[in-house]
């Protein structure tokens, strides 16, 4: 019998307990311990992993002999914890975005190379059922030459949410939609339409705390522009996506269910849902709308690349490479914002 691999989870708030933790079990990793200073978040732990060991330090962590370390903490901890990993000899998986910034994230990635360990990032939103859907119906030719993507996160929340570090730290401690959000629409962008430059970037703060307003223009060297727009003030958000070509416009309206599935306690238990998964999507030629079948998302994907590459049989799932395009757009869009 195949022993199950031990993995440790560094943070337990929303991207360790309900985005890692629950795909990590699905696809049959051990997870032994975890790492947090927050009292209600190791009771959440030990809930969900009775057998759980709660650590206080990224080095207690890594010492409970881990096959993989996930960095799910708080953004400006990222490169801190991925680094001892690395150093210590274990693979990692690091919650977006992997650096702060392209700087942060080179030290990240010519550590992993000067080590010889390997990492990668966790762009979950490549395996959403709009993302798969847009891949197979750009691939099928139903929209014929793609010539604009719009792809939003859009929301309206007028209030500040002070208790979040999310919405209320700096750039320079992780905080802001642009290496929240924004990470997820570029590595998306660039998976569907290949590299890009940055063409326009509006990056601005409506509320007073991180910047919570952003919208980024790519221009693909496939000749596709991907029009961006992570906000949290839209009080009528657009389609979550927009694809348009010369034979017509793919709509999808609402986000993936996976999330929403794994915040009420689902997993996808070995490695696949039991229910459907997929987004509605019409496709729009003037006045003709076709229903379109969409794809079943599944994020517990990811991690089965993960196992994968653990034993040598498929690369890692998000390449080195897309985690430093990745990066080096977002540096880009903050310096040259018209805002």
């Amino acid at each position: 019998m195949t022993q199950s691999l031990r993995v440790g989870i560094a943070g337990y708030g929303l991207a360790g307990r309900y985005f890692h933790a629950p795909l990590l079990k699905g696809c049959g990793f051990d997870v032994v311990g975890v790492l947090t200073n927050n009292s209600e978040r190791a009771r959440h732990a030990v809930e969900d992993f009775p057998n759980v060991k709660i650590t206080s330090t990224i080095d207690e962590l890594i010492d409970l002999r881990l096959d993989l370390l996930v960095v799910a903490s708080a953004n400006i901890v990222h490169a801190e914890q991925a680094i001892a990993g690395i150093k210590a000899g274990t693979p990692v998986v690091i919650d977006k975005p992997m650096g702060l910034s392209l700087a942060q994230t080179k030290m990240i990635v010519r550590t992993s190379e000067s080590e010889g360990v390997p990492i990668t990032v966790f762009f979950n939103r490549r395996w959403d059922s709009d993302a798969l859907t847009v891949k197979k119906i750009v691939n099928e030719g139903l929209l014929g030459d793609v010539f604009r993507v719009d792809s939003r996160f859009e929301r309206f929340r007028p209030s500040l949410a002070t208790s979040t570090w999310r919405e209320k730290y700096s750039p320079e401690e992780g905080g802001g939609l642009l290496l929240d959000l924004q990470p997820h629409l570029i590595s998306t962008a660039l998976d569907w339409f290949g590299p890009a430059k940055l063409g326009y970037s509006s990056v601005r703060s409506i509320r007073g705390g991180g910047d919570d307003d952003i919208l980024l223009v790519l221009n693909h060297e496939s000749g596709v522009d991907s029009y961006l727009s992570a906000s949290a003030i839209i009080g009528a958000p657009g389609p979550r996506l927009r694809v348009n070509g010369s034979k017509g416009t793919l709509i999808i309206n609402e986000l993936d269910p996976q999330e929403s599935l794994l915040r009420s306690g689902n997993y996808p238990e070995g490695g696949r849902w039991n229910m459907p998964t997929a987004s509605k999507a019409t496709l729009h030629r003037g006045d003709e709308v076709i229903d379109v079948k969409g794809e079943n998302g599944n994020y517990a994907l990811f991690y089965e690349l993960v196992k994968g590459a653990l034993a040598g049989t498929n690369p890692w799932p998000v390449s080195t490479d897309d985690a430093l395009a990745v990066a080096s757009l977002i540096d880009q869009a903050r310096v040259d914002s018209v805002r």
